[in-house]
């Protein structure tokens, strides 16, 4: 699992997490996943949102981009994602604004 965290500008926090393949957020894990951050880092840090990711755009040398991720939280589906040609898999940015589009936060 990986987590990946954003807080928006309405004080909203969003989280990405990308399970092993085969592995799906349900409620159940989601609500996992909130106790355990209020129980380890404290209520404040807890997520109001936590979308689930097929992956995460990483480059070919296994670098995440958070600048791709920022912008996918923040929900600003014009920005400009600069050069994504050095993504291991270009696919993940469109699963991961088809579920980021799919839901309301704040």
């Amino acid at each position: 699992m990986f987590l990946a965290g954003r807080v928006l500008p309405q004080n909203v926090l969003f989280v990405l997490c990308a399970y092993f393949q085969g592995v799906h957020l349900t409620e159940a894990k989601v609500d996992d996943l909130k106790q355990l951050v209020r129980r380890v880092i404290g209520p404040i840090a807890v997520p109001d949102v936590i979308q689930e990711a097929p992956g995460l755009p990483k480059t070919r040398s296994g670098k995440v981009t958070r600048r791709i991720l920022r912008k996918i939280a923040e929900g600003d589906q014009g920005a400009d994602l600069g050069d994504t040609t050095t993504l291991l898999d270009e696919s993940v940015i469109s699963h991961l604004w088809t579920g980021r589009l799919g839901m309301h936060t704040g």
